[in-house]
């Protein structure tokens, strides 16, 4: 499985007009992983919409846990088609059942009005981080089988997370985590499958930052966590095999949910998309 990479997770196979079927990647997690859905959803979208149109954001709502044994289907909706945007609904189907919906907005490329007000926090610079997949491979005859088998599905994204916050360690700290990432392999100028690729990667680490507040790491048995919903918002191109930084921060959570905020910037410090999720972080009794 040493051939695993990024872009063949977004070729999907067309089934009929607006219908298409996609891969599934078990990286080890209780469910599918949610990223699958979300940049397979946006790969859908993209195949409906006429050439001059982009996407410049997505809400969407995850129903029911996807299986990663199994592929997905996706049915994607006409909803509108304007002079400078279109609306297109996607349904994802498994086993007969709707397991997640989006409703994604794409508009035709225009000048206007610009600003930024938005900082890249302080970061050392990738190549001074240590990827997070070593510290699996550092400690691999602790991981399950499953586990083992499924490390070759998070290569593709390299993942570098600052200051050691991997949340394998349930210390106590501010819900904040600032990572670098960018896709291990070179993906092609479309800005469709790069797109794509940061709405799969947008997904990573991203509710588990909650729990930094709480002193509990996403391995804790007595947690329950499930993403409920992932808007996502894209306002610059980009290239996902360039360093991306992504900053995350949870400013509530409460009635078994968590909020999480995202802000992903170009290496230059360039705000290139920002993503909003709430998700259910709850605590149970477990049985010594």
């Amino acid at each position: 499985m040493s051939d695993v990479r990024l872009a063949h997770l977004f070729d999907l196979e067309p089934l009929e007009a607006g219908l298409y079927r996609g891969d599934s990647w078990d990286l080890g997690f209780r469910a599918l992983y949610g990223g699958q859905v979300l940049g397979q959803s946006v790969m859908a979208a993209y195949q409906t919409v006429p050439k001059d149109r982009v996407i410049h954001s997505f809400h969407s709502y995850f129903l029911l846990p996807g299986d990663a044994s199994k592929p997905v289907v996706y049915d994607v909706e006409d909803v509108r088609d304007g002079r400078s945007f279109s609306t297109r609904r996607v349904k994802a189907i498994q086993n007969g059942r709707n397991i997640f919906y989006m409703t994604a907005s794409f508009q035709v490329e225009e000048e206007g009005l610009s600003h930024q007000y938005a900082d890249m926090p302080p970061a050392p610079p990738p190549e001074e981080v240590a990827q997070d997949i070593q510290y699996y491979d550092d400690n691999i005859d602790k991981l399950s089988q499953r586990m083992k088998q499924a490390l070759s599905y998070h290569r593709p994204v390299d993942i570098r997370t600052i200051g050691g916050a991997h949340s394998f360690r349930a210390v106590k700290r501010e819900p904040k985590r600032t990572i670098w990432l960018r896709g291990r392999d070179p993906i092609e100028e479309s800005l469709a499958i790069n797109q794509a690729s940061l709405a799969y990667a947008s997904d990573y680490h991203f509710l588990s930052t909650a729990l930094q507040a709480h002193g509990l790491a996403a391995q804790d048995k007595s947690l329950r966590m499930a993403t409920i919903d992932h808007a996502m918002w894209f306002h610059k191109p980009f290239k996902f095999d360039d360093w991306l930084l992504y900053e995350m921060e949870s400013p509530f959570s409460g009635n078994s949910r968590a909020l999480v905020q995202g802000k992903i910037y170009s290496k230059e410090g360039v705000l290139l998309a920002t993503s909003v999720q709430e998700g259910l972080m709850r605590q149970i009794k477990t049985e010594d």
